[in-house]
């Protein structure tokens, strides 16, 4: 098969077919999502968890080629979609069958590879986590990316308020076209001053880090909570414990990928109240896959560019076969 091999230099490369072990499957994939984690590892900074394939790719959507033989519930055909570890920039890749995620009612095959590492990442830490709850406030940073896009969808349909952050105006209007309530230019606006009226953030989804560790701390309400998923803004931030036990406040400090497959805080987990949660909601038409550019396997490397310069709106996928 084809994979995408390499680091700083991205090349399309022939590669072994992977074989599943008995509690995995093989996908032939269709399309993978294009994440931060593949940025990050690209540039030598976030190499994969001991024992996962070197391959870029933390999600693909795709049919079901081959089953192990410990698997049960799945066919050989199936339209999936798969939260991975690595190895989705590739024709083809090996995913333990608790990972896995039928291809929503009304979402194609290829879009679906939008859904896996956005839905799981929103379902535990907005709502596993944090417990978000109707008519809480969430606070979203970058609510134009891929996980932005998606949680603005997911909290409005579980009847919360929403407030994002983002750049400029075409980003913003496509956040309040999906629902946000309260639309923040974070180039010249203070989301502090801005959600001051409001009573604050009950839940704030940050993807920033030590940058906007401060402001965050202020602009939550009374047991509040912070959770960080990222850490755009720097890994290390300057704390008022004083305003902390002020407000009661929880900060939580999150990653998807680290996760073990099976156990308690597993990816299968998180998968499973996914599923729950979520799926629902997508087959509903309620929340819907958000993508901002298709491009082919080869130009793996182009689609990690586009992600680091900002402009794109919700996901970036790389299209595997037709």
């Amino acid at each position: 098969m084809y994979a995408i091999t390499g680091s700083e230099q991205l090349q399309l490369t022939q590669v072994p077919d992977p074989t599943p072990a008995a509690d995995e499957v093989v996908i032939a994939v269709v399309a993978a999502g294009v994440n931060r984690a593949d940025v990050l590892q690209r540039s030598g900074f976030y190499p994969p968890p001991p024992g996962t394939s070197e391959i870029l790719g933390l999600e693909v959507s795709g049919h079901i080629a081959a089953l192990g033989a410990d698997v049960a519930g799945w066919a050989i055909g199936d339209p999936v979609c798969a939260l991975l570890s690595g190895g989705g920039f590739a024709e083809k890749v090996a995913v333990p069958a608790a990972q896995l995620l039928p291809v929503p009612d009304g979402v194609s095959v290829r879009d679906a590879a939008a859904l896996p590492e956005v839905a799981c990442t929103v379902m535990s830490n907005v709502f596993t986590a944090a417990h978000l709850q109707p008519g809480e406030m969430l606070l979203i940073h970058g609510g134009s990316s891929g996980i932005g896009t998606h949680a603005i969808q997911v909290a409005k349909a579980y009847g919360a308020t929403v407030a994002v952050t983002a750049r400029n105006p075409e980003k913003l209007a496509r956040c309040g076209e999906l629902g946000a309530d309260i639309l923040i230019d974070y180039s010249y606006e203070d989301f502090v001053a801005a959600l001051k009226p409001h009573g604050g953030a009950d839940v704030i989804l940050d993807v920033v880090g030590a940058q906007y560790l401060p402001r965050n701390i202020d602009v939550l309400a009374k047991d509040g909570r912070l959770v960080v998923i990222g850490m755009l803004g720097g890994s290390k931030g300057e704390l008022d414990l004083g305003k902390v036990l002020a407000k009661r406040a929880t900060i939580m400090g999150t990653t998807l990928r680290a996760r073990p497959a099976s156990g308690p805080g597993s990816k299968a987990e998180v998968v499973a109240a996914t599923l729950e949660g979520t799926w629902p909601l997508i087959a509903a038409g309620a929340v819907r896959p958000v993508i901002d550019t298709v491009y082919p396997l080869a130009e793996a490397g182009t689609a990690l560019d586009r992600l680091v310069d900002g402009s794109a709106i919700g996901k970036i996928l790389l299209e595997v076969s037709g």
